[in-house]
């Protein structure tokens, strides 16, 4: 979902101020320096790990689910995230993946709340039949009118069921992943800790991996590398989407967030999936076949990045 508001450069930049004040990396990253590390062969993101969310493409998908894989996979994506199946059963959604030659290894599912095993392992069952090998709980810690939750106490509860829904998960050969926006770096009853916080220190890394949002990690205040350096290992998963200038989103390479200097904690996080997406593509202005453009120009750069 996107804000309402935007943010200049100079808040932006403010607010990177602000964070180096309490001992984080500036938000706003400048141009990485010296990415090779010493090494004359720069790393790169491997294209076999290069995803794409579905939900980037949820309009054009609506409008023409076979074409739309097909297109996808001759951009050169073999793997996707899916946000449900179109209308589809599981089932069906599989065989149209199977006919583009792609797999969904991941998939946003959202754990029941209240928890409810029965419902879960019904989402767990539609994962094995789409060829899962994540599933990521999508969203969390806004309250019904969209403000943040700021109560400690309920991030806790909820990290009591992602423990629980990801025991669960592990015996059906599949890894839980938490999805972040920008509502859990929230601080929580008054104190300097955030929800996020309380997720990571309350889940076990074991059960829970992370799947971080790097555009909404900014627009939260972190810095996705603080957040790699808090979590050795266990973000094993990022959405690709960039920050334009006015806070919206834009196109992966065109905004302000240095990708490069991101992954060069690759190996630290635990990186396997590389996700391209932008919550807006499809979405008026935007047409739906600007998602495919979206998904093009997305893979197209993590394809030729170096870092």
């Amino acid at each position: 979902m996107q804000n309402e508001y935007t943010v200049s450069r100079r808040q932006l930049l403010g607010a990177a101020a602000g964070a180096a004040a309490i001992g984080t990396t500036a938000i706003v990253a400048s141009p990485a320096e010296g990415t090779t590390g010493g090494d004359s062969h720069p790393s790169r993101v491997p294209l076999d790990r290069i995803s794409v969310q579905l939900y980037t493409l949820r309009n054009q998908l609506a409008i023409d689910l076979p074409g739309t894989l097909a297109a996808l996979a001759e951009i050169g994506y073999t793997r996707v995230e899916h946000a449900g199946f179109v209308g589809r059963t599981a089932t069906e959604f599989r065989a149209a993946l199977d006919r583009a030659g792609l797999r969904a290894t991941s998939g946003h599912a959202g754990i029941p709340q209240p928890f409810d095993e029965a419902k879960w392992r019904a989402t767990l069952d539609d994962a094995l039949i789409v060829g899962n090998r994540f599933i990521v709980h999508p969203y969390f810690g806004a309250r019904p009118d969209g403000s943040p939750i700021r109560d400690g106490a309920v991030y806790k509860a909820f990290a009591r069921d992602l423990d629980r829904a990801g025991a669960i998960a592990r015996e059906y050969g599949l890894s839980l992943g938490y999805h972040n926006h920008q509502n859990e770096f929230a601080r929580q009853d008054g104190s300097t800790t955030t929800g996020y916080d309380i997720l990571t220190r309350e889940t076990d890394p074991a059960l829970v991996h992370l799947e971080v949002d790097l555009f909404w990690a900014f627009r939260g205040a972190r810095d996705p590398v603080d957040l790699i350096g808090e979590n050795r290992g266990r973000v094993r998963q990022v959405h690709v989407k960039d920050l334009a200038h006015t806070g919206g989103f834009a196109d992966p390479g065109a905004g302000l967030i240095d990708f490069a200097r991101i992954f060069e904690h690759s190996r630290e996080a635990g990186l396997v999936e590389y996700i391209v997406e932008r919550d807006d593509a499809g979405s008026p202005p935007r047409t739906p076949a600007d998602a495919l453009v979206t998904a093009e120009i997305g893979y197209d750069y993590l394809a030729t990045l170096r870092f």
